[in-house]
């Protein structure tokens, strides 16, 4: 069975000339679903209403051919459509929001969930106006370690308000389903779900959104990559060499759609004895540091593997507000203080270079 970067890597092949780009450049592949050997995904083409049905049936044939030459795909089905590129833009994603972080990992139990609550709320102790969106439709967690439950109220006709919790505005579909309810869905399901969290929710002004993606590298990650304004993407890893392969993936996929990498966290690097206060390296402490140099991306730092850690978690108080003193609440702000500064170094090139071009 070909895996999503696979099909995306054969998808790049695909030109369209209008645009002198491809489709996957072009974020006109959507809704990917890897079944077995069967692909399926929507063919979004952001070409003008008037485009002659013979260039988007050739370009829906180029597609299915491209994937079709994948070893193990068995069958292919794309849907085609146009959607002018004006029609897009009407439809604002977070438009009061400034930096939309992801923070992401190649496979689970890393810790990614933990560092994106505690990123946030170290954010917010720097000063920032923060949100905090939890798009891991299959098992949504911040509910749990925000300490917030309820649900959201309507703030229009079509859109609804976040939840606040510590200071911090919050979605997750853990707010919209009972808490022992199994979200049994395929991925066009999910697509919807996170687009109307990025579309319809009121989020108003922040300074940052942190986005605590799914795990792996699937259609719910494409979907967030292709929708969401992301600034820059947080990579979470721990020490042992399973977890960086999956990091190297992660990776990868955001570098292929055209997302930054702020860095990468090494998360449950070492233990430190509570009595001797000796640090010990459980899982071979340093793979996330090798890994950063390897692949050219900054390093954030260290966080260590402390009980407190999980224990706050499980009360909806992140370390970051529990015992700000601790070895893992002082690394957690150190890493959110090195995105700060890369976020604000961003905006500023950003800024210049648009200076640039009007003084032009």
């Amino acid at each position: 069975m070909p895996g999503t970067q696979e099909v995306f890597s054969a998808l790049k092949h695909v030109q369209i000339p209008r645009l002198g780009k491809d489709v996957v450049a072009a974020a006109a592949v959507r809704g990917l679903v890897i079944s077995g050997g069967a692909v399926s995904f929507d063919l979004v083409l952001p070409l003008p209403p008037d485009v002659p049905e013979a260039e988007v049936r050739g370009l829906q044939a180029a597609c299915e051919a491209a994937v079709r030459s994948l070893k193990g795909v068995s069958s292919v089905h794309v849907r085609s459509s146009v959607q002018p590129a004006a029609q897009a833009a009407g439809r604002r994603v977070m438009p009061g929001v400034r930096h939309v972080v992801a923070v992401a990992s190649g496979k689970g139990g890393v810790g990614k969930s933990t560092t994106a609550a505690n990123l946030a709320v170290a954010l917010a102790r720097l000063g920032q106006r923060v949100g905090l969106l939890d798009a891991d439709i299959y098992g949504p967690s911040m509910p749990t370690m925000m300490g917030a439950h309820g649900r959201p109220e309507p703030a229009g006709e079509k859109s609804i308000k976040p939840l606040v919790a510590h200071g911090i505005r919050l979605m997750s579909i853990g707010f919209l389903v009972d808490a022992d309810t199994p979200m049994v869905w395929r991925g066009p399901m999910v697509h919807g779900a996170l687009t109307q969290f990025l579309e319809q929710v009121d989020w108003g002004e922040l300074d940052v959104v942190v986005v605590d993606m799914p795990p792996g590298t699937g259609d719910a990650q494409l979907t967030l990559t292709q929708k969401a304004p992301l600034s820059g993407a947080v990579i979470v890893t721990t020490p042992q060499l399973v977890s960086l392969v999956d990091a190297r993936k992660g990776l990868k996929m955001f570098e292929q759609v055209k997302v930054p990498v702020l860095g990468i966290v090494e998360n449950m690097s070492y233990f430190v004895c509570g009595s001797c206060q000796t640090e010990h390296d459980i899982f071979r402490r340093g793979g996330g540091r090798r890994t950063a140099t390897e692949l050219g991306v900054p390093f954030l730092g260290e966080v260590p593997l402390q009980a407190g850690v999980a224990e706050s978690g499980d009360e909806g108080m992140p370390i970051v507000l529990r015992a700000p003193d601790s070895p893992a609440a002082r690394a957690f702000v150190a890493v959110a203080e090195q995105v700060l500064a890369r976020l604000q170094a961003a905006g500023e090139s950003r800024g210049s270079s648009l200076s640039m071009a009007w003084q032009a």
